[in-house]
C-alpha cells in the first residue's frame, strides 16, 4: 500500500466517523410533527406581539428539570429579543404546593431572577424538601428575604389567582409530564420527545441538546409562518 492510498484510506475513515458522530444532532435539527415535538391540536392565543412566546412547564422538585435548567438559560440568553419566554410551575400535588407558591411569590415580589437557581439548588445539592409552607417561610428568610413581605404575597388572593392559571395553562396545553416546552402556542417539544429520535441509550444531556435544537426549529417557523397565515 502507497503512503498516498493510506493517507487517503485514513482521511475517509476520519470522515465516516465524523458523520456518525454528528448524525443525531442533525437528525435533531430537521425536526418533523410526531418525530421531535407535537403540534397542538387547538393552538393558544399569545400575547408577545412579533416576538415567539416559549413556555416551559416545570417543577423544582424534578430533577430533570433541574438538569436541563443551564442549557435552557443560556438558550434563553442566546435567543437575545427574539422570543418572550415564560415559566410556568405546574401543579402536582399537595407536597409540590409550597415549591409552586413559592416560585410565583418570588415571581410577584420582582425576586425570580435572583433566586430561581437558588431554589433548584436548595432542593437538589442541598437536599431540603421545601415541602411545607413553614420550611419555604425559614428558607425564604435564610436568604435573605423579607419574612413577613414574603408571607403576605405568598397567602395573598394575587397568588391564588396565578395558582388557577396554572393549572388553566396545563389543561390547555395538556402538560402532563415535565419539563415541556411550548413554543407560539402551537407546537410542543422536550428532551424526552426530541431525544427519541437520537440513538436509544443517548444520555440525558444529548436529548436536552436534541430539544434545544428543536427549538431553534420551531422558534424559525412560528417567525416564517405567523399564526394567522399557518396551515
Amino acid at each position: 500500500m502507497t503512503p498516498r492510498l493510506r493517507r487517503r484510506l485514513f482521511c475517509a475513515s476520519l470522515c465516516g466517523l465524523a458523520a456518525v458522530a454528528l448524525l443525531p444532532l442533525a437528525v435533531a435539527a430537521e425536526p418533523k410533527a410526531g418525530a421531535g415535538y407535537l403540534t397542538l391540536p387547538s393552538p393558544q392565543p399569545t400575547d408577545t406581539g412579533n416576538k415567539v412566546e416559549v413556555i416551559e412547564f416545570f417543577a423544582y422538585y424534578c430533577p430533570h428539570c433541574y438538569a436541563f435548567e443551564p442549557q435552557l438559560a443560556a438558550w434563553v440568553k442566546k435567543q437575545g429579543g427574539n422570543v418572550v419566554f415564560k415559566r410556568v410551575h405546574v401543579s402536582a400535588g399537595d407536597n409540590v404546593l409550597p415549591q409552586q407558591r413559592l416560585f410565583y411569590t418570588l415571581d410577584a415580589m420582582g425576586l425570580l431572577p435572583q433566586y430561581h437557581q437558588k431554589v433548584f439548588d436548595a432542593m437538589h445539592a442541598l437536599h431540603l424538601r421545601l415541602s411545607t409552607d413553614e420550611q419555604v417561610f425559614d428558607w425564604a428568610a435564610k436568604n435573605g428575604i423579607d419574612r413577613a413581605k414574603f408571607i403576605d404575597t405568598y397567602n395573598s388572593f394575587g397568588l391564588q389567582a396565578r395558582l388557577r392559571r396554572a393549572s388553566s395553562l396545563m389543561d390547555a396545553y395538556q402538560v402532563e409530564f415535565w419539563p415541556v416546552l411550548v413554543i407560539d402556542g402551537r407546537w410542543q417539544t422536550s428532551p424526552s420527545q426530541a431525544g427519541a429520535r437520537l440513538p436509544q441509550g443517548s444520555s440525558e444531556a444529548a436529548e436536552q441538546q436534541a430539544a434545544l435544537q428543536v427549538m431553534d426549529a420551531l422558534v424559525a417557523k412560528a417567525k416564517a409562518q405567523p399564526k394567522a397565515r399557518a396551515q
